[in-house]
């Protein structure tokens, strides 16, 4: 059980003499007064009193190892902007648990000795600084995958309308002829409609996702005829397919676990690949966006759909009470659905599933 008090190995380190900024500040948020967590409340029970970061770990592995709400690390982490890379957490690193006026904070212990810890992550040339969360997938997921917001442009895109010498299928070092313009400085993706996202309440398209099957080099544009040669291809290209200028799909990863800042309700859309079922680390549509508030790194709660029973007296269907089921974190927002993350899943998730915001504060009132 950790002390509410200033036991004396955390009164020694609050004499080091460091001024205080609060994450929000760093990271463009409101910089608003956190009451933090307390000792007995926010943390795990076996949270440790330090804990050396290794190869392989990332923010939500350490954040799950003290506290208990992955989301909460804005109320412990704070950052010292005097010193130098504040931002970043490597392999070797000790992340240890302090006293700051009675609630339990987290610091960070370098070779220079002990700075204050931001779950900011950035990228480093020289050094691997930790991730957010397990990015292979989300990468590879990205490469894959665009989503177009207004469907009704379709139309107005260029597509494929044949292969050199007749060829219905293409690849690599083929040559292709798209209907349309493609503007851009040459590198083209090749896509294949894919699902249209719908909201199942309003009826409203939230958008229109495109699958890559390749990629090409624009040769030129001859009135409404562009000529491209394929440079790598995932699946053969076929007429219909759409041709776009890429898009910068680099993935945003100067993020950390937190809730939203407003109270998002909504459903889980799909699963891109056409997974029914959804387990961990799994990519999943959501029918929420930017206009409800949400950024990547938001993180929500998913709330499995209660079992659809027979009333015995009346014959009536019933809907049970949905029950927790799972994490998602939002890592590619759209102003009308996002893309998430499962993060934890202690039963199977499904589409149609209520994903929902987690309470910011253990005092806030639960659902």
């Amino acid at each position: 059980m950790k002390q509410t008090g200033c036991a004396v190995r955390w009164c020694r380190r609050l004499k080091v003499g460091f001024g205080v900024v609060l994450v929000g500040g760093m990271l463009g948020l409101p910089l608003v007064q956190a009451q933090g967590l307390s000792w007995d409340d926010g943390l795990r029970g076996d949270a440790p009193d330090r804990y050396t970061v290794v190869k392989g770990d990332t923010l939500w592995d350490i954040s799950g190892r003290f506290l208990r709400h992955p989301w909460q690390w804005p109320e412990v982490w704070q950052v010292n902007p005097q010193i130098e890379n504040p931002h970043l957490i490597y392999p070797g690193d000790i992340v240890y648990l302090y006293d700051c006026n009675g609630r339990p904070c987290l610091g960070l212990e370098r070779g220079q000795g002990v700075v204050r810890l931001s779950p900011k992550v950035r990228t480093s040339s020289h050094r691997e600084a930790i991730e957010p969360i397990p990015l292979d997938a989300v990468r590879h997921f990205l490469r894959d995958h665009r989503v177009i917001e207004d469907p009704e442009a379709l139309d107005e895109l260029a597509y494929v309308v044949a292969g050199d010498d007749g060829r219905l299928v293409s690849g690599r070092g083929d040559r292709l002829y798209a209907r349309g313009r493609v503007e851009g400085g040459g590198r083209v993706g090749l896509y294949r409609v894919g699902e249209q996202y719908v909201d199942s309440a309003t009826g409203e398209s939230l958008g229109l996702e495109l699958e890559s099957v390749g990629e090409a080099r624009r040769l030129r544009q001859e009135d409404d005829i562009v000529v491209m040669e394929v440079t790598a291809s995932r699946q053969e290209v076929r007429d219909d397919d759409i041709a776009l200028p890429l898009e910068d799909r680099r993935l945003v990863t100067e993020f950390f676990p937190r809730a939203p800042d407003h109270e998002i309700d909504g459903r889980i859309l799909a699963v891109p690949g056409g997974v029914r079922f959804i387990g961990p680390l799994q990519v999943v549509a959501l029918d929420r966006g930017r206009r409800d508030g949400l950024e990547t790194g938001h993180v929500l709660r998913v709330e499995r759909q209660g079992e659809l029973v027979d009333d015995p007296r009346t014959g009536e269907p019933l809907r049970l009470p949905g029950e927790d089921a799972g994490l998602v974190m939002v890592f590619r927002p759209y102003e009308k659905m996002s893309y998430g993350l499962v993060m934890e899943a202690n039963r199977t998730l499904s589409v149609g599933d209520r994903i929902h915001s987690p309470e910011r504060r253990l005092d806030t009132a639960r659902r």
